[in-house]
């Protein structure tokens, strides 16, 4: 999470100079100050991060009045307290003063009911003040009222919305600063708390597609390696030790418990280090740009998946779209809200510049780029046609709203079924193992064969 770190430094006339920066730690804060020092040639004084602070103070008729404030030293907070005719106040600083990033739950809440009171006609520093009271979670509390004084002063809605960005999410960040200066808040809102939806869903369909069926498949071998390692051999071993012969199959699955048993450490390395080498580098913006284009190559998901970045790509588009077709904030910011880093790559690298530098029309500078369908490219160009982009960029994102999550539903389904077959084909086949280890019958003493 971003936090307030306040400078203070003189300049070369000996002025007092102040100022905030943002940071997620205080190296970071402690480099960007640097920069405007050395820019402005200022002698640095001191880096101090905004603390949380709790304060008790005795209030006639009230008894002892509890709280938290945010604040850059505790002596600030006592003045500030005082000004307000809270004296004699005991201020101590919150030990762990972590602040964890909001549920996206609940800021999904906070926008459904933002748009909610602005249809009503409630005043936006009202709705803040009214939901910032009635809200849990302390971090989405505190950004609230935060929100509420920088507007007060006067601050511009974009940026202080942007500060938020890791509270918020970056695309609702930018929709929400961006409906402080639109026209109608209460249908930006309503759009950011769509899209906010259809994201929530689209990583939830994700997760019950490939992420839980992965994972079950991960368990199922796991469970069968350790009966296979573990408590099989403890059993069939009992039959060598007498020199009582083994039926083939156990006899193989021995040996693969002895295999696995030797090599079990260089066999989990050849898993661990390729996962480990892929996760980091799908950390890379490289990485995340092939990852998004292998997906979108896999048979039957990766159409699925493709679709549902168009579909949020347009989404946003329909948003946020003033009017004109070479609007390149509009299509930027649907590119990086897209949740596809080979799309937005294309859109960045290819549509954008065509459209700036050759004065290339929307649809030949999006279809340069490679990466979208063509069932898209010719809805919107019937609707630059007829002129009316925004109505063909809704009917796109709706048209693939319905079918992804018609196919998706179909595609759990499917996924599911052939998971169950997979585990009723692994406990069959260790159950005809068993069996047959249950077959062995040790001579009788003193018998011997003809």
């Amino acid at each position: 999470m971003l936090k307030e770190y306040r400078y203070s430094a003189v300049s070369k006339n000996g002025k007092i100079v102040q100022g905030v920066v943002l940071a997620h730690n205080f190296g970071t804060a402690k480099k960007l100050v640097n920069g405007i020092t050395l820019k402005y040639q200022l002698r640095l004084n001191n880096i101090l991060p905004k603390k949380t602070f709790i304060y008790r103070v005795k209030v006639p008729g009230k008894g002892v009045l509890k709280g938290k404030q945010q604040a850059y030293t505790k002596h600030e907070l006592a003045v500030a307290l005082e000004n307000i005719g809270y004296k004699n106040a005991k201020i101590e600083p919150v030990l762990l003063d972590i602040r964890l990033k909001p549920p996206f739950s609940s800021v999904l809440m906070f926008v459904n009911l933002a748009t909610f009171l602005l249809r009503e006609k409630m005043s936006f520093d009202k709705i803040l003040r009214m939901l910032a009271d009635d809200e849990a979670n302390p971090t989405l509390r505190e950004t609230l009222k935060s929100i509420e004084g920088d507007l007060k002063k006067g601050k511009e809605g974009t940026e202080v919305f942007n500060r938020y960005a890791d509270v918020f999410g970056r695309f609702p960040a930018y929709m929400l600063g961006l409906a402080t200066r639109s026209g109608n808040m209460a249908m930006v809102y309503e759009a950011t708390a769509k899209f906010m939806e259809r994201d929530m869903e689209y990583r939830k369909k994700l997760r019950q597609a490939l992420i839980v069926p992965a994972f079950t498949v991960l368990l199922m071998m796991a469970a069968v390696l350790y009966y296979v390692v573990d408590i099989f051999p403890a059993t069939a071993r009992l039959f060598l030790k007498f020199d009582i012969p083994v039926p083939p199959l156990t006899a193989g699955t021995l040996r693969l418990s002895d295999f696995l048993a030797d090599s079990w450490f260089i066999i989990f390395l050849c898993f661990l280090i390729p996962f480990i080498i892929i996760a980091f580098w799908w950390r890379t913006h490289k990485g995340r740009i092939w990852r998004d284009k292998f997906l979108m190559g896999l048979p039957i998901m990766g159409e699925l998946l493709h679709k549902s970045s168009i579909e949020i790509f347009f989404r946003v588009f329909s948003a946020i779209y003033s009017g004109a077709e070479n609007n390149i904030e509009t299509i930027q910011a649907s590119a990086e809200a897209c949740r596809n880093a080979y799309i937005e790559r294309g859109v960045k690298t290819i549509t954008i510049p065509l459209m700036l530098k050759e004065g290339m029309p929307l649809v030949p500078a999006l279809q340069q780029a490679k990466v979208f369908n063509r069932t898209t490219l010719n809805r919107l160009r019937t609707g630059t046609e007829s002129g009316n982009v925004l109505q063909a960029a809704h009917q796109i994102a709706t048209f693939y709203e319905k079918e992804t999550t018609y196919k998706m539903g179909n595609l759990i389904e499917s996924i599911q079924v052939f998971i169950g077959l997979f585990i009723g084909i692994v406990i069959t086949m260790l159950t005809i193992v068993s069996s047959e280890i249950a077959m062995v019958s040790p001579p009788a003493p003193g018998i011997t064969g003809f």
